[in-house]
């Protein structure tokens, strides 16, 4: 389980300014994505209800029901990346990581970010290239008629936030002594009573 201290400071604890920088400016972000992915579920919800209500009651589907969740859709999920490796709330697979000592685990975790970040940069380039070879084509989508490259425009970004985040992760490690998932959320484990918990006295 892990907890979070946004506030970065340097080795001696002093709080540093370029640190702060990034903090303030990954706050920032964190609340852009979060407006993003609020209102981007909120409006696939009433989207899809509006439809569900105009066939069913009115007899008539809205005809540009399916191609705007397709876009919310694409919208939130590669939003939710970054927002998701923010937070720390990506899948992980700990049976080797949870073994090694903390320095092997900063170390691994260093290089997991590392490699990570470097994929999902190459994978925003990747999406970017593609996204401006359907803006070339001047393709439409077949409801809206809107430019179909706007559909997938959140791809690239998504991945390049995500990897900014891994960035982070990595810079985060390299300052600070203890081992971080993300730029807010350090790798820690909550200490239970054994005694307690495995008792069953408090239970009903």
């Amino acid at each position: 389980m892990e907890r979070r201290n946004p506030l970065p400071g340097g080795r001696d604890g002093k709080p540093h300014p370029v640190l702060n920088a990034i903090s303030i400016l990954d706050t920032v972000l964190a609340k852009v994505e979060t407006l993003i992915l609020a209102y981007g579920i909120l409006l696939m919800f009433l989207n899809t209800i509006a439809n569900v209500i105009g066939r069913f009651v009115f007899g008539q589907s809205l005809y540009f029901s399916e191609e705007l969740n397709q876009f919310l859709i694409v919208l939130v999920t590669f939003v939710g990346l970054g927002y998701a490796t923010r937070r720390g709330r990506h899948i992980r697979m700990s049976a080797f990581y949870d073994q090694l000592s903390d320095r092997g685990r900063k170390i691994l975790m260093i290089i997991i970010a590392a490699v990570t970040g470097a994929v999902m940069f190459w994978l925003s380039w990747i999406s970017y290239q593609y996204v401006l070879s359907v803006a070339n084509s001047g393709k439409v989508t077949s409801a809206l008629r809107v430019p179909l490259y706007l559909t997938y425009l959140w791809v690239p970004f998504g991945f390049f936030l995500t990897g900014i985040q891994y960035a982070l992760t990595v810079l985060r490690n390299l300052r600070d002594p203890d081992v971080w998932i993300s730029w807010e959320a350090v790798d820690s484990y909550d200490e239970i009573d054994g005694t307690t918990a495995g008792s069953g006295e408090d239970r009903e």
